[in-house]
């Protein structure tokens, strides 16, 4: 669905199966980032197609971080000769633990390759400028992008509407996690959009959301 210029969100709804929220950055230079699980990439493409984005006009795949219910569809965008970038500790993350890692939920590590990392600072992507944060907690390499112009923050798994990731899976860090969510609380925020979870709208909500997960999550990181 289309939230403003360029700005799109595709929100997994469904209480039977597990998926992240996926969007897309249109424009110039079309960015998806996390495309979920790989059985349920059709209904990604079908809400993607019925806004105008097919998957040969994408240039690029941005993964907040490598858990499957983000990462396991990039190879699906891969074999379309969409590039795919990712923090490097999470591409060292996914090298070092990643087979284990899939294997435990039932899944085979997905075919891909990274073709550039996202380092802390400016990112430019065609027009449009972006900020990338190293905000490590939920995993070692996760990032949260940052668009200035329209004061859009994708989170990943680090804030969600209500709550935090989870700390408990391998390269968890509830210390760190507090740390990196004490960053973007900073930021002038007009759309939050998370990894799961409804999109939060206005500067008043999203700090308010903010409130919440220090006092009710802070405590038992």
């Amino acid at each position: 669905m289309k939230l403003d210029t360029d700005l799109y969100a595709y929100p997994w709804k469904s209480m039977q199966e597990n998926n992240c929220n996926s969007y897309v950055i249109g424009g110039d230079f079309p960015v998806l980032i996390d495309p979920g699980h790989e059985h349920l990439v059709n209904s990604l493409l079908a809400q993607m197609e019925k806004d105008g984005h097919r998957t040969e006009n994408l240039r690029l795949i941005i993964a907040t971080h490598i858990h499957p219910d983000h990462f396991e569809a990039v190879q699906t965008f891969g074999k379309a000769g969409v590039l795919l970038a990712m923090h490097p500790e999470e591409e060292t993350f996914l090298k070092e633990a990643g087979g284990d890692f899939f294997r435990a939920f039932g899944l085979e590590m997905p075919d891909f390759k990274v073709d550039f990392h996202l380092q802390e600072g400016e990112l430019k992507l065609g027009s449009k400028t972006f900020e990338v944060f190293h905000t490590p907690g939920h995993s070692p390499g996760s990032i949260s992008l940052y668009w200035p112009e329209k004061k859009v923050l994708f989170t990943g798994d680090v804030v969600f509407p209500m709550g935090v990731g989870r700390t408990d899976f391998p390269g968890g860090d509830g210390a760190l996690l507090r740390k990196s969510i004490e960053r973007l609380a900073q930021l002038d925020v007009e759309w939050l959009l998370s990894g799961h979870g409804e999109v939060l709208k206005g500067k008043r909500n999203i700090q308010r959301n903010f409130s919440y997960i220090k006092s009710n999550y802070f405590d038992s990181l």
